[in-house]
């Protein structure tokens, strides 16, 4: 055989071995603390249950009646979404302005913030970090518990979650945009507010807006799946759905799941095309 085509050993695959078998290891542990029994699915039972379901899933239903509630629903799912964004948006435009950093007053010509400046804007950080920290969905079960069943609880746990997100992203993107308009309005004596009107915003108006437009349709996702702790919406209906074992129901409310994602993301897209 030529000693081109001889087959050389593999220098490396001792490494290669030792990292498997390193990896599996250390992945072992982490299986036996969660728990995971892959064999479960197979058991006879669970078999015969996912048989069941999975028949008449394969028939949507699609009796009037039925589809009139979930066009219902998709609609409130929409309007959760919406209203829970709007309400995050007038908590998230004022923190804004306050955690920037580059439309401070007190840091003209020093270069440094006021201690009492700097304490609040520490304070409301932290404040965005908490509200950001808590998915969406504890925030609904919490409001579940208080406000009861219904999309109240899914608007205020949106709201709460995405103005945290909201206000820091917002802060970060006006920090990474061009200071020389804001600044030389705020040392001509304009107020915060105009300093982010005409400065900030001419610079990465486009930008806030783009983003603003991926929470909507993001909200709308979350406000789905929200649904299913009884915060309202279509995810309410499916879980209900899900747990009388109703395989055509499930797909039928999965199918305009899937419409009403792919649409928010259409026109996500469309909106984000027009701003450049």
């Amino acid at each position: 055989m030529p000693p081109s085509l001889q087959q050389h050993p593999d220098p490396a695959w001792h490494a290669r071995v030792a990292m498997v078998v390193i990896g599996a290891a250390l992945l072992w542990p982490a299986m036996v603390l969660s728990e995971f029994k892959p064999w479960i699915l197979f058991d006879l039972q669970s078999l015969k249950a996912a048989g069941g379901f999975l028949i008449g899933f394969l028939t949507p239903a699609h009796s009037p009646e039925f589809l009139s509630m979930v066009l219902r629903e998709t609609w409130q799912t929409v309007a959760i979404a919406t209203a829970g964004l709007t309400l995050a948006l007038l908590g998230a435009i004022p923190a804004t302005l306050i955690v920037t950093e580059r439309l401070s007053v007190s840091r003209l010509g020093t270069g440094r913030m006021h201690w009492a400046a700097s304490a609040l804007r520490q304070l409301v950080r932290w404040v965005l970090v908490l509200l950001r920290s808590v998915p969406e969905l504890v925030w609904a079960i919490l409001f579940v518990r208080v406000v009861g069943l219904g999309p109240t609880a899914g608007v205020l746990a949106i709201a709460l979650t995405y103005c945290g997100m909201l206000g820091k992203v917002y802060a970060e993107i006006l920090e990474s945009s061009d200071a020389h308009a804001t600044e030389t309005l705020l040392a001509n004596g304009a107020s915060r507010l105009a300093a982010l009107l005409y400065g900030a915003l001419p610079e990465s108006g486009a930008e806030l807006v783009s983003y603003t437009v991926y929470r909507w349709e993001c909200a709308i996702r979350g406000s789905a799946v929200i649904g299913f702790v009884g915060a309202g919406g279509l995810g309410q209906r499916m879980d209900e759905s899900t747990r009388m074992m109703a395989g055509g129901e499930v797909c039928t409310m999965l199918i305009m799941f899937v419409l009403l994602v792919a649409l928010a993301d259409w026109v996500s897209k469309l909106l984000r095309a027009r701003l450049g």
